[in-house]
Order: C-alpha cells, then sequence, then structure tokens
C-alpha cells in the first residue's frame, strides 16, 4: 500500500510538473505567436494598400489621425483613421479605397483637345469641408453637422451646403477663386505628364489665352529640409493650386521642373522654393542653367518658404526668420502675388590649386550668401559631415542648432583656425590688406550672417560703409576666434572690417599648412528675387551658406549629396546646407 501510495504521488507530481511547463510555454509563446500573427497581417494589410495607391490616379497618403473629425466619402461612416488624396482632398476609411477609386476622380491637371476649352465646370466633393467655410449661395457657415454633408470644389474652393447645391451649380463655370492668378487652368495643357508619378517631364505647348494678370506659381519643395514640414506642404499647395505646379525635389531636379517655365507667358512666373539654404541655391544654379541654354525670357521670379537652420538670405529679402507653420498656405500665397521683385547679386568662386604644376582645372563655385574661412566653417563642415552620417537625428531645427553650439564651444578649447593671418594673404580689388591677428576672415554679399546676426554693422555704434545685396560689392571681415563670433551674435563686439571690394583674393602662403591658392573672381550678376511685402511679412526665411575652411594638403575631389557640393580637403571646403 505504502508502494502504491507513492507512486501515485511521484505520478501526480509529474503530471503537475507537465502541466506547469505546459502552461509557462503557454504564457511565453502565445504573445510572440499572437505578435507575430499580428506584424504579418500588418505588412501584408499595408502591402495591399501600398498597391491600391501605386495603381490609383489619386495622390493617396495614409494616415492614423486625421487632424480634424473626417467621414469616409463612401460609407459616409466615421472615421479617426484612413487614406486621404493630396490633390482633391478626398477622405475615405481604409476599407473604400477600391471603391473610392471607382466613384470619384481626382483633380484634372490637363484636358485633351485644349483648343476646344477656355473654361470648365466645377469639380464638387462631398464631405470634410474645411473649417469656418461658408455656402457661396447663403452665405451660412458649412460643414456643422456631424455627418457627411456639404460640397467644396477641388479647384476654387467654394463651398455649398446639401440643401443649396442646384443643378445649375453642377455644371457652372469655374472661377479657380481666389487664386486664379496663380493656378494654370488644366485646359491650358495640351498634354502633360503626370507628374505626381514623375515618370517623364516633357511637356508640349499651352494656350496662348491668358487673363491679364496671371502669373501661375510653380512650387518647389524639398522635404527634406528643416522639421520635415516639406511633405505637408506639397499636400496643401497641391490643394490650392493644380497639381502640376508643385514638385518634390527628392524626386525631380529643379532643372527639369522650371522647363514648365518656357511653355508660359514670358516673364510672367513666380517661383516659391519651400526648403533649406542649399535649396535656394539649387534651384538659382538651374536658373543659371536656363541662361545657358538661352532661356532668359522665361526666367522666374523667386520667392522663399524657408524651411532650413540658418536663413539669412530669406531675412535679407525681407520674408522672415522661419517657418513653422505659423502663417496659412494661403496666406503665403498671398504675399507672392503682391511682393515685389528686386536684384540680388550672384558671384563666381574659382579655387586653385597650388600644385600639380598647375595641370589640374580650377574650381568655379557660386555664392549667393557668403564665405568664410575659419571656426565658423569649421563648425559648418563638422554640422554637416555628423549629418550625413546620421541624417535621422537632424529632424529638429532646435536640434541643429544644438549641435552648431557644440561644435562651436569645442573650437573655443581647441582654436584649429589659430592664426590664420600668418597663413593667408588677402587682397580687395589687387590692393594688398594687412591682417590682424586673426582666426577667420568672412566674405559677406548680404546683411545676414549665422542665422539673423548682422555682421557687417556689429554692435552699430561705429560708422560703417552701407552694404547692399545689390551693389556689385563684396563685405570683408576678420573674426577672433570662435568666443569673437558668439559675442558678435549677442551685440556685444564688432567684427574686424577689412573693406568692401568688387574682387577678393585669398591666397595661401609658403608654408605647409595653406599651400593652396584661392582665386576669388566676381562676376557681377543679377538673378531677380521676390521681396516680401511689410505690412503682411511671413515670419520665415531661407538663405545659401558656402563656407571655406583650411584644410590639410590633399587631392581635390568632389562630393554630391542632395544637390550639395564640397571641395575636398585638398584646398577649401564649399558646400550649403540644406
Amino acid at each position: 500500500m505504502e508502494g502504491t501510495g507513492s507512486r501515485s504521488s511521484v505520478s501526480s507530481s509529474v503530471v503537475t510538473d507537465y502541466s506547469l511547463v505546459f502552461w509557462t510555454l503557454c504564457s511565453v509563446l502565445l504573445p510572440v505567436l499572437i505578435t507575430l500573427w499580428c506584424s504579418f497581417h500588418r505588412s501584408r494589410r499595408q502591402m495591399l494598400i501600398r498597391d491600391i495607391f501605386r495603381k490609383s490616379k489619386h495622390d493617396w497618403h495614409y494616415t492614423d489621425l486625421f487632424g480634424q473629425p473626417s467621414y469616409c466619402c463612401v460609407c459616409a461612416q466615421h472615421i479617426l483613421q484612413g487614406a486621404f488624396c493630396n490633390c482633391c482632398g478626398l477622405r475615405v476609411s481604409e476599407g473604400c479605397l477600391k471603391k473610392a477609386d471607382q466613384l470619384f476622380h481626382c483633380k484634372e491637371i490637363m484636358m485633351s483637345n485644349s483648343g476646344a476649352h477656355s473654361s470648365m465646370p466645377h469639380h464638387w466633393i462631398r464631405g470634410n469641408v474645411p473649417l469656418c467655410s461658408c455656402c457661396m449661395i447663403c452665405k451660412q457657415q458649412c460643414g456643422t453637422q456631424p455627418k457627411l454633408c456639404d460640397y467644396r470644389c477641388v479647384w476654387c474652393q467654394y463651398t455649398v451646403h446639401d440643401e443649396c447645391m442646384m443643378d445649375y451649380l453642377k455644371t457652372q463655370k469655374c472661377t479657380f477663386g481666389e487664386f486664379r492668378d496663380l493656378i494654370i487652368p488644366p485646359y491650358y495643357l495640351s498634354t502633360i505628364n503626370q507628374m505626381r508619378k514623375e515618370k517623364r517631364t516633357d511637356y508640349e505647348k499651352v494656350a496662348p489665352y491668358c487673363r491679364k494678370h496671371w502669373m501661375p506659381v510653380i512650387v518647389l519643395a524639398n522635404t527634406r529640409s528643416g522639421n520635415n514640414m516639406g511633405e505637408t506642404l506639397l499636400g496643401e499647395f497641391k490643394i490650392l493650386l493644380n497639381p502640376v505646379q508643385v514638385f518634390d525635389l527628392s524626386k525631380i531636379t529643379p532643372a527639369k521642373a522650371l522647363q514648365l517655365c518656357t511653355l508660359l507667358p514670358c516673364n510672367a512666373v513666380r517661383v516659391l522654393v519651400c526648403g533649406g539654404d542649399g535649396t535656394v541655391g539649387w534651384v538659382l544654379d538651374a536658373i543659371d542653367e536656363m541662361k545657358i541654354k538661352g532661356q532668359e525670357r522665361y526666367i522666374p521670379q523667386v520667392a522663399v518658404l524657408p524651411l532650413g537652420t540658418g536663413n539669412d538670405l530669406s531675412n535679407t529679402l525681407g520674408w522672415g526668420a522661419g517657418y513653422a507653420g505659423e502663417v496659412p498656405v494661403e496666406q503665403i500665397l498671398q504675399n507672392v502675388m503682391e511682393a515685389d521683385g528686386i536684384k540680388l547679386d550672384r558671384w563666381k568662386i574659382q579655387v586653385t590649386n597650388k600644385g600639380y604644376y598647375n595641370l589640374r582645372k580650377p574650381k568655379v563655385f557660386t555664392m549667393n550668401n557668403y564665405f568664410s574661412i575659419g571656426p565658423d566653417a569649421l563648425m559648418a563642415l563638422n554640422f554637416h559631415a555628423h549629418r550625413e552620417k546620421t541624417p535621422s537625428l537632424f529632424s529638429s531645427r532646435i536640434i541643429n542648432k544644438a549641435v552648431y553650439f557644440f561644435y562651436g564651444t569645442k573650437d573655443c578649447l581647441v582654436q584649429e583656425c589659430k592664426d590664420l593671418n600668418k597663413k593667408v594673404e588677402l587682397e580687395l580689388d589687387g590692393e594688398r590688406i594687412e591682417l590682424p591677428n586673426l582666426e577667420g576672415i568672412i566674405v559677406l554679399n548680404i546683411g545676414y550672417w549665422g542665422g539673423g546676426c548682422r555682421l557687417w554693422e556689429g554692435v552699430g555704434d561705429e560708422p560703417y560703409p552701407l552694404a547692399r545685396h545689390d551693389d556689385g560689392l563684396l563685405e570683408v571681415v576678420g573674426v577672433h576666434g570662435s568666443f569673437h563670433c558668439a559675442q558678435i551674435q549677442v551685440k556685444l563686439a564688432n567684427p574686424v572690417r577689412l573693406g568692401q571690394a568688387h574682387t577678393v583674393r585669398v591666397s595661401g602662403g609658403d608654408g605647409p599648412v595653406f599651400p593652396n591658392l584661392l582665386f576669388f573672381n566676381t562676376q557681377y550678376q543679377h538673378v531677380v528675387v521676390v521681396k516680401g511685402i511689410s505690412r503682411a511679412p511671413l515670419n520665415c526665411c531661407d538663405c545659401v551658406f558656402f563656407y571655406l575652411i583650411l584644410a590639410d594638403l590633399e587631392e581635390l575631389k568632389d562630393a554630391d549629396a542632395g544637390g550639395w557640393r564640397a571641395v575636398g580637403s585638398g584646398a577649401l571646403h564649399c558646400y550649403h546646407n540644406s
């Protein structure tokens, strides 16, 4: 009996152990299996959604949370997440995507047989009208009911109540609304590729008819600049304009995008550049290419919506000190329409290597803002290298400035550019300048420097010659180091003003630190830009930075990264920050 009892107790303990192991495995494996199944289902669902997006004529984008109360345009149900079209503003749930493609047409960016059309009817979409919009018939507020209601025209942005919608409105001629002078109507284009897909860039003729004050705008946005706001701005501009006027510079180059100007009336086009410092320079270089091709009469005027870090050129041109979404896109377009045209000097920098028995061809670059030899250029170079290595970390303007501050503090301790005056020679209009004890030389074309500092003016307690960005003169200043730069930024010190000149030459001495020769060859060029109006200024800006920094003797090399160009450490680093 004792043996039987002991065996039964042993077997029961074994069963208990197996049961414990089983439930332990279940508690561990079951969450893993559920996670794997959910991950597989999510990836499969995303693949199906991407496939629908790719085949659709709409410019679909998926969001996990809409920014305002939204209703599916197909099933009329309230939705928190789903897809929206960046061009026509259609909003649908995930399950209604295919049906939405069949039921609703997107914005028609072109019309066949353009000569047969001089107008087009409204293109109405029901529901999800903008907040605080008013009915064009009864002038009462639209979209007030908690359901899918009321209509909006995707071209003129007019809204109409359900009960005010009449048959004649469905065929009424669309006037294109407030921005009729900025929009390229679909009937103007005889044939054009779907530029949203960026598969082709060939255009044909635009119909000769245009309004008296027609001034079409082309939007060039860099989705990588600043706080990554470019993607959002692309959608907002596509809603208000013809999508063919809005270009993503991460998919198409400015040179190709600006060919649209050749199909529009001469001297009537304005380009709005949404991007950082390098983006503006990239577009201006593309405009120079138009001159080379003999397309001077099609050259557009340039306005800036800054998404970068420094924003000195935009400050100089009157567009402000930075854009963070605080100004509505409608106000931006209004300011572009009402802005004045002014001139901007552009300069050529020629870099010549003293070695290689003068067999190497000089490197030639274009400058819009300024270039620097010294500590501020070293900070910019370190920042550029760090961002190229880990671009995901530089998605905030605050983080970008913090990294600049870190490298500036480091240079205060290391002083890599010490005794610069012993290593270089400076000539202004052929006259040699005796340099005091300096760590940096900065050549300015515009009034602002280093993210909003009026460098040439300094504290303002000393008389100084007037500096302009359209006078054909460069301002040359010196700095004693990174700490001196910081003092100038907060208006506690003046720079060392070395003079103004039409031609600036900086050459290296015979020592080993700066063996290369820089010949700064200026060409007095004018690019028409748009100046922000003073009565409704944008709190935004942009600029192009060019930096030249001392380096060890190595072979000259080029580095291209998204429109950036760099002369390697064989002579001087010259690049710009977007």
